[in-house]
């Protein structure tokens, strides 16, 4: 049998026994080890949906995860799981845009469930082996590290440039490590939590921002707030670039667009990640990104209600969920 967390509504999540998923032509069983609760699970879990989005029918989340292959061609690998299923037949797919795919499915969304479950089945080609190097709780990581990597991508971060990072939960600090390898000669901070203030000077930030801090060429917002989005739009100079990754509670966001204007920015908004999963596992086995130490706090799926309270809380920084355990 299979031991699945369903979210029914806001706040409502329950753990019961369910038959097996039983793997379709071209799919695997996996047997989920680590799934780590993002930014949007907790949207899920809070406000039961995000933005126009709600939860049609009881789902089983979570969609940073990884596991070991039970049976057939990767039987006993350990692998780090794409969420995503792109077409791969659509114009924005076909132009290399899979994570703007018109039909795309992904984990803990719509009615595909997600990996808080013991056992998933999911597309083989979707599935990436781990090296010995990486623990399975470092695959989970892979994915909010490849969220992190197309930010960066998208804030066209230069040699010798200065960035600031708005929202310093996990993707935050993996923003931080990535602007630093990526060649930024000074990295700024912000978040209203002391102590993930704390672990952004650790990540490797330079100092806090202010308003003193002086001008930055790329600011990466990913708290989801119009707080944070303001403060990307003031710090950024004329001529510069605002990325906005963070996700809001409701299906609005706002700006200081005068500014905006004044300053010419140019602006982009992330929408999960392209084919990066090579490159994460480059950056995570070359200790580019630390991923592993990210984690704060871990649960058994049978106590995964407390594991979702904690992660809303925003005490520590990545809750983990282990199904297997």
């Amino acid at each position: 049998m299979n031991l699945a967390a369903r979210l029914h509504a806001a706040r409502d999540v329950r753990v019961a026994e369910e038959p097996t998923p039983v793997p379709a032509p071209g799919e695997s069983l996996v047997e989920v080890t680590a799934v780590g609760l993002c930014g949007s699970d907790l949207h899920w879990y809070a406000e039961g949906g995000i933005g126009d989005a709600r939860i049609e029918h009881p789902i089983v989340g979570g969609h940073e995860m990884a596991g070991v292959v039970r049976g057939g061609e990767l039987d006993g690998v350990r692998v780090a799981v794409d969420p995503a299923i792109p077409c791969h037949r659509c114009d924005l797919c076909r132009a290399g845009h899979p994570n703007l795919c018109r039909d795309v499915v992904f984990a803990g969304h719509g009615r595909r469930d997600g990996g808080l479950q013991r056992y998933l089945a999911w597309p083989t080609d979707r599935l990436h082996p781990l090296p010995d190097s990486l623990t399975d709780a470092d695959g989970a990581m892979l994915e909010p590290l490849g969220v992190a990597v197309h930010a960066v991508d998208l804030g066209h971060v230069r040699l010798g440039a200065h960035v600031a990072v708005i929202g310093c939960g996990p993707i935050g600090l993996l923003l931080i490590q990535l602007a630093r390898a990526a060649g930024a000669a000074r990295v700024l901070a912000a978040d209203p939590l002391p102590h993930r203030r704390e672990a952004a000077l650790r990540y490797g930030a330079d100092e806090i921002l202010d308003p003193g801090s002086g001008e930055v060429d790329v600011a990466i917002e990913i708290a989801g707030t119009d707080a944070a989005i303001e403060a990307a739009v003031t710090a950024v100079r004329p001529g510069g670039r605002v990325v906005l990754g963070g996700i809001p509670s409701t299906d609005r966001s706002s700006f200081p667009a005068a500014t905006a204007r004044r300053k010419g920015l140019t602006m982009a908004m992330v929408r999960r990640m392209p084919e990066v999963y090579p490159r994460t596992l480059a950056l995570a086995t070359a200790g580019l990104a630390d991923v592993r130490n990210l984690v704060s706090h871990r649960y058994p799926l049978t106590e995964v209600a407390e594991a979702f309270s904690v992660g809303d809380a925003r005490r520590g920084l990545k809750v983990l969920v282990e199904p297997a355990a």
